[in-house]
């Protein structure tokens, strides 16, 4: 058996499966295409999640296309995180033409023509779309504080906190909710209201969690927050018998890492919440590509908020659920999520540093060996269009590697205008639009906490107020009680001064009456013809 030979057979029993499949191309060996050496990947296995990595400019897009129609066209609804903003192109017929015919033929595909997936735009954003939202108690306080970078001491302050609010009937939606609850414990009836029935709490430590939702704010999380929230179910729809595409539009969450982790981790705990376990379906029930995932993995996400991303990447499969991470270099993917990563889709890599050679290294040796190619070589030298394929047979066995020529999607190769975006959301054709398009702001924490710190607030006013007129009141009855005192030391002055004028008169008249009755006795004696000596009265 001669090597081709020996090559399309192995290609072809690795390749086959019972269940239903996914067909991306055809195996190539030495620069050549082996026709109808087709290159199948088997739905069953797709909640085993999967890697497309590569340069920019090598294909990545076209091959998150094709997977995603093909999905679609058995029925699988699915997601596309689209950053960038050229996945759109799904939701309209391509254009059959020669250059697509003579690749088809080559690979083997008889049956190809043009075709297009029903699509939903999604936004977390302004983007037009149907609004994602989420309420803070959905994520609960473990997962939100891991979302703020909380330390262990500030974490269970805020868990206290919201124990507080949910054992109060204190709805906490959004972060105005959140904040007001944190105000509200560092007031002086707040803290001790707390600190009597969970414990004592820092101010410094609410303080320090107020500027962390401060930074989240930052990067627009508060959008997301809020009501009506997001029901995953409605990501779960057929329509005319196919898997209903979902486009997230997120076109400017590339500055906002922490943002972009925050929702990914919430959908996905959302989505691990809601459905069932299912263990190995034939089919997964839904599939979500992520793209420019280092994102989900940068420097400036929490450690710990990646380390969650982890775990619900490894527990999510039970629920049916896939997940493919799209990125450029397979290193942007921490260790320990692409250990979990069951298909492999490589394009290109481009060696232009020391960095980038041992980064191509790395990468080479994630994949089955084989006798038929040298893999650290050929990584560098596939053209546009071409990858190296591994993934998972029905058995959970890795298959062989094949350097995959791969077919085109049958949707457009490129972005949809505007007016076309335009004309998709008007239909609103799901009605999901105009389900979760108006924002509802029902009493919640913020309200009822307000009305409680403003009620504490009137009764310490009037308190201050009652003890005013207190103060005012003593103050009026010194007043009054000096003035009483001040009357009646003026009382007994004058009474004092009208005794001393009295007996004055009444000594002056004493004299006056002595004077008049000598004056009648000399006056009768001289009449009698007695001498008398004259007084002087005065």
């Amino acid at each position: 058996m001669s090597k081709t030979e020996n090559f399309i057979q192995q290609m072809k029993e690795g390749y086959t499966f019972d269940g239903g499949v996914i067909n991306i191309g055809a195996a190539m060996l030495d620069g050549e295409v082996q026709t109808g050496a087709i290159v199948k990947l088997p739905i069953k296995m797709f909640n085993r999640h999967g890697l497309i990595a590569g340069a920019t400019g090598t294909g990545k897009t076209k091959t998150v296309q094709i997977l995603a129609e093909q999905l679609s066209g058995l029925g699988i609804p699915s997601m596309l995180v689209d950053i960038k903003g050229d996945l759109s192109g799904v939701a309209i017929d391509g254009e059959a033409n020669p250059k697509l015919s003579e690749r088809h033929t080559k690979i083997g595909i008889e049956d190809f023509a043009p075709g297009s997936s029903p699509i939903e735009f999604l936004t977390i954003s302004s983007e037009p779309g149907v609004k994602m939202r989420a309420t803070v108690h959905e994520f609960g306080p473990v997962l939100f504080s891991k979302i703020l970078g909380l330390n262990d001491t500030q974490t269970g302050i805020f868990s206290v906190i919201f124990k507080y609010c949910t054992d109060n009937d204190l709805q906490l939606l959004d972060f105005s909710d959140v904040k007001q609850a944190l105000k509200y414990a560092m007031s002086d009836e707040g803290n001790a209201e707390i600190e009597k029935e969970y414990g004592k709490i820092s101010s410094n430590s609410i303080g320090v969690i107020l500027r962390q939702i401060a930074a989240l704010e930052e990067q627009g999380a508060q959008s997301f927050f809020g009501e009506p929230s997001f029901e995953v179910m409605d990501l779960m729809k057929t329509r005319g018998g196919k898997g209903v595409v979902n486009i997230l539009r997120v076109t400017d969450i590339q500055s906002k890492p922490k943002f972009f982790s925050t929702f990914m981790l919430q959908l996905l705990a959302e989505l691990y919440e809601t459905l069932p376990e299912e263990g190995d379906l034939d089919k997964p029930k839904f599939v979500m590509f992520i793209d420019e995932a280092h994102l989900i993995f940068s420097d400036d996400t929490p450690k710990v908020l990646a380390e969650q991303l982890e775990v619900m990447v490894r527990l999510i499969r039970s629920k049916g659920v896939g997940i493919f991470f799209i990125t450029q270099n397979p290193a942007d993917i921490d260790d320990d999520v692409l250990g979990q990563l069951g298909l492999k889709i490589q394009h290109a890599l481009r060696a232009f540093t020391a960095k980038d050679r041992k980064a191509i290294k790395a990468a080479a040796q994630n994949y089955p060996e084989t006798d038929f190619y040298d893999v650290e070589q050929l990584i560098t030298e596939l053209g546009i269009g071409e990858a190296f394929v591994t993934a998972l047979s029905e058995k959970g066995n890795p298959t062989p590697l094949a350097h995959t020529y791969m077919r085109a999607p049958k949707s457009r190769m490129g972005t949809l205008e505007q007016s076309e975006i335009d004309m998709f959301i008007n239909e609103d054709i799901s009605g999901l639009i105009g389900k979760y398009i108006n924002d509802v702001d029902p009493e919640s924490a913020a309200e009822k906490l307000k009305a409680k710190m403003d009620a504490y607030e009137a009764k310490a006013n009037e308190a201050e107020e009652e003890k005013e007129m207190e103060k005012l009141k003593k103050e009026q009855e010194k007043i009054e009680a000096k003035r009483a005192k001040e009357e009646e030391k003026l009382a007994k002055e004058e009474a004092k001064e009208a005794d001393e004028k009295g007996e004055v008169l009444g000594k002056v008249g004493k004299e006056v009456g002595k004077g008049f009755l000598n004056a009648a006795i000399g006056f009768g004696l001289r009449a009698a013809g007695v001498k008398t000596r004259r007084r002087k009265f005065f």
